[in-house]
């Protein structure tokens, strides 16, 4: 999914009981997709790591937390054709899919990534794209859940790309607290049947301005 808000006025929020699914509805119903801190109209740094892995145009090619996220219509104008748009917000790939205008390269799963119900029963994918939801999963169980879903999925060969805050960004974003990371720090969550094969750091700038620094890593499954 793009990576959320500018908001850092939150307290602690990994204390308090949050309703995801409303939080994130309430996000994309409130504001213009184009006016959203997370809001990306160029997911360069995602498509060139996209293809460095060389895919077939009629890979399975996995979004979690996809929202609105521009990289959809990048990889359908470059022809794949086989997409799976995940996110718990309705509201988001509704927006997502009025955008795109119903293409059947495309399907649309609403699920929750820290208790997958539909996610779990997808069939093996050739490569996994998050662009900033990990970090909002704070909890050693929902992490726990995430990383065992992205193992299960992802194919012998095939390839993940994690883009997160880095340990310089962002601590809060969207009213929510987040979970920094390092390189290091995903290689030692994906264990050693991922092999790193690029990383950098990069500061992403927002519609209002503000600068996000992430760190971008592409694995792939030995």
């Amino acid at each position: 999914m793009p990576s959320k808000s500018d908001d850092e006025s939150c307290c602690n929020t990994s204390e308090i009981l949050i309703d995801y699914t409303q939080h994130w509805n309430k996000a994309y119903t409130n504001a213009e997709t184009e006016k959203l801190g997370w809001y990306e109209n160029d997911p360069s740094e995602s498509i060139a790591l996209i293809e460095a892995c060389n895919l077939a145009k009629n890979a399975n090619i996995f979004i979690p937390g996809a929202g609105a996220t521009t990289l959809v219509d990048e990889l359908l104008n470059r022809g794949y054709n086989n997409l799976i748009a995940n996110d718990i917000s309705e509201s988001a790939l509704s927006s997502l899919r009025s955008r795109v205008q119903e293409s059947t390269s495309i399907e649309y799963v609403i699920d929750d990534l820290t208790n997958p119900i539909k996610l779990d029963t997808l069939k093996e994918i050739d490569l996994w794209i998050d662009r900033a939801v990990l970090h909002f999963f704070i909890k050693e169980e929902a992490k726990n859940t995430y990383f065992n879903l992205l193992r299960k999925l992802v194919k012998s060969g095939g390839f993940a790309i994690l883009a997160q805050f880095n340990l310089e960004g962002a601590k809060n974003c969207s009213g929510l607290d987040v979970y920094n990371y390092n390189a290091e720090m995903l290689q030692e969550r994906l264990g050693n049947d991922f092999k790193l094969l690029n990383t950098f750091d990069y500061s992403y700038t927002m519609p209002s301005g503000g600068i996000r620094p992430y760190v971008y890593t592409l694995f792939q499954r030995k």
